[in-house]
C-alpha cells in the first residue's frame, strides 16, 4: 500500500479533497463548487452552512480515496482561505460560516476608533474582509448566531476539529483576523477591547506542523482509513501555495487562484507608511508574508473561459492567443490596485465601433490576460517600494498560471524571470504534503527543476499596451 495523507482544501470558490502519496503525487482529488447562502440581513453577506459542509467534504474525501486505490493514510492536514471562520457553541457544535467574501461588517468600520493602531499591531487596514467585523456585524444583527460562551476558528482549522476534536486557531490563519498582534505571535486583549469582543473568544494558538491527535474512530470507520492516522495543523491557503514553490526568505512569489496575492517572505515585520501591504506570519517558526493583492483574477478568467471556451481545453485557448498580436480590445475587469483609494467595481470590455471584424474570442481572452498580468504589476511594484526584490527572478504557482501567454505577459511587465514547478496546479494541497513530511520525519527527494520565462517584449511594446490598459481603466473609473 502506497503511504499517503489526505489534504482538505477549502478555496473561496470551491472544496478540494485530494489523496496525496508522501512523495508528492496527486493519487485521487474530487472537487466541488461551495454552495453558499445569501444573508439578506445585510446589504452584502454570504454564509454557509458548516454541518451540511462537513458532510460534503466527506463525500469528497471518499471519492478521492476511491480515485487513489490501495493506500495507507499516514495524516491528514486541512488548508483554506483566509479571513473564512466557522463559529462553534459553548458545547463545540458549529453554528455558521462565513467565507471571506462574507461583508456582514461593512457598516461598522466607520466605528474603529483607531485604525493606525490595528494596522501596527495587524499589519492590515481593517476592513470588513477580516474576521473580527465579521464576528461584530454576526453579533449586531444575526443574536442567533451570535456565541459570547463559545469560539470561532479558521475554515482549516475547523475542519481539522472536526476531524480529531482539537480546538485550535493556527498562527498564519489568525493573523487574518484583527485580533491577533503580528510581531508578537500572540492574541491581543487591546484588539479584542478595540472591537468590544470578549477575550476568551479566541482559542489556543498552534503552529504549523502541529500533531494535534489521531482522527475519530467514526470518522475512521466512516472513510475506511487507518485509526491511527494524525491530524497535524495546516495553515492558510496563500502559505501553504508558497510553501510548494520552496521559495526562500528574500523571494517574491505570486500566488495566482481565485484571487492573486503577490507576496515577499521576509524575516522581518516590514510595514507600509502608506498602509496599503499586509503583513501577517508565514507558516515557519520566525517568517513574515508582506503583501500586495491584485484581488479576483483567475475566477474572472475561469468565468470567461466558460462563455468563449466551453467546450474546449486551455490549450486550445494558447494556441489562438498565438494568432493575437495587438489589441482587438481592453478590459478591465475589477482587480484591485492597491495604489488606488476606491476599488473599481464596475468594469468592462472596450472596442472601437461599429464592431470589427478583426474582432474575436481569443482577442478578448488576450485582454483579460493582459489585465490580470497588469494589475498583478501595479501590485508587484507597490510591494517592491515597501521590500524590495533584489532577486532576478519571481516564483509563482496556483491553477491560474496554467496560461503560458500570462507567465509571458508578467515576465515582460516585470522585467523578472519567472519560475514555475511542475506541481503548480496543486501548490495548497503539495505545501499541505510538504508541512505532513516535515511533521512526521518523512524524507522524499524532490526534483529542483523548474520552467523559466524570461522577459522577450521589447521595453517600447510593453510600455505601449500597459500605458493603453492604465488609460481605459482610468476612463472606466471616471465614468462609473
Amino acid at each position: 500500500m502506497t503511504n499517503a495523507y489526505i489534504i482538505i482544501d477549502f478555496g473561496t470558490g470551491n472544496l478540494r479533497a485530494a489523496v496525496v502519496s508522501t512523495a508528492g503525487t496527486v493519487l485521487g482529488a474530487a472537487r466541488e463548487d461551495i454552495p453558499y447562502i445569501r444573508d439578506d440581513q445585510y446589504p452584502d453577506a454570504i454564509y454557509f452552512d458548516p454541518q451540511a459542509l462537513w458532510s460534503r467534504i466527506l463525500d469528497r474525501t471518499r471519492e478521492a480515496l476511491a480515485q487513489a486505490g490501495p493506500v495507507h493514510i499516514q495524516a491528514i492536514t486541512a488548508t483554506s482561505q483566509r479571513e473564512g471562520i466557522v463559529v462553534l457553541d459553548a458545547a463545540g457544535a458549529p453554528v455558521v460560516g462565513m467565507p471571506n467574501i462574507d461583508h456582514r461588517g461593512r457598516q461598522w468600520e466607520d466605528r474603529i476608533a483607531d485604525k493606525s493602531l490595528v494596522y501596527r499591531l495587524t499589519g492590515r487596514y481593517p476592513t470588513s474582509l477580516f474576521s473580527a467585523l465579521k464576528l461584530v456585524g454576526l453579533r449586531a444583527v444575526r443574536e442567533e448566531w451570535w456565541q459570547p460562551e463559545g469560539t470561532f476558528l479558521s475554515i482549516s482549522d475547523w475542519i481539522e476539529y472536526m476531524f480529531c476534536g482539537v480546538v485550535h486557531y493556527e498562527h498564519s490563519q489568525a493573523s487574518e483576523t484583527l485580533l491577533y498582534d503580528v510581531e508578537r505571535k500572540n492574541w491581543s486583549e487591546a484588539l479584542c477591547d478595540l472591537f468590544s469582543l470578549p477575550f476568551s473568544l479566541l482559542p489556543p494558538l498552534t503552529s504549523s506542523g502541529t500533531v494535534l491527535e489521531t482522527i475519530k474512530p467514526s470518522i475512521a470507520e466512516a472513510l475506511s482509513v487507518n485509526r491511527g492516522a494524525s491530524l497535524i495543523v495546516g495553515g492558510a491557503d496563500t502559505q501553504l501555495a508558497a510553501l510548494s514553490t520552496r521559495a526562500n526568505a528574500g523571494d517574491v512569489v505570486i500566488v495566482s487562484g481565485t484571487t492573486t496575492p503577490i507576496i515577499k517572505l521576509s524575516a522581518s515585520y516590514d510595514l507600509d507608511a502608506q498602509q496599503r501591504t499586509w503583513t501577517g506570519r508565514h507558516i515557519d517558526k520566525d517568517s513574515y508574508m508582506v503583501e500586495a493583492n491584485a484581488g479576483v483574477t483567475g475566477l474572472n478568467y475561469q468565468r470567461l473561459k466558460k462563455i468563449f471556451y466551453p467546450n474546449e481545453g486551455y490549450e486550445v485557448i494558447e494556441a489562438e492567443l498565438r494568432s493575437v498580436t495587438d489589441f482587438q480590445c481592453i478590459a478591465s475587469l475589477g482587480s484591485l490596485v492597491a495604489d488606488e483609494k476606491e476599488p473599481l467595481i464596475k468594469g468592462g470590455f472596450i472596442f472601437n465601433t461599429p464592431v470589427n471584424q478583426e474582432l474575436t474570442r481569443a482577442g478578448m481572452v488576450w485582454a483579460t490576460l493582459w489585465d490580470i498580468a497588469c494589475s498583478i504589476f501595479e501590485n508587484y511594484k507597490t510591494l517592491v517600494s515597501v521590500t524590495p526584490n533584489e532577486r532576478p527572478y519571481i516564483w509563482t504557482c496556483g491553477g491560474g498560471m496554467e496560461s503560458k501567454v500570462l507567465r509571458q505577459f508578467i515576465a515582460d511587465l516585470t522585467g523578472k524571470e519567472i519560475r514555475i514547478r511542475d506541481n503548480y496546479r496543486h501548490a495548497s494541497v503539495v505545501g499541505g504534503m510538504m508541512i505532513c513530511n516535515g511533521s512526521l520525519g518523512v524524507e522524499e527527494a524532490q526534483t529542483d527543476l523548474y520552467e523559466q520565462v524570461r522577459p522577450a517584449a521589447s521595453a517600447q511594446q510593453r510600455d505601449h499596451f500597459y500605458d493603453r490598459w492604465k488609460e481605459h481603466r482610468a476612463l472606466l473609473k471616471k465614468i462609473f
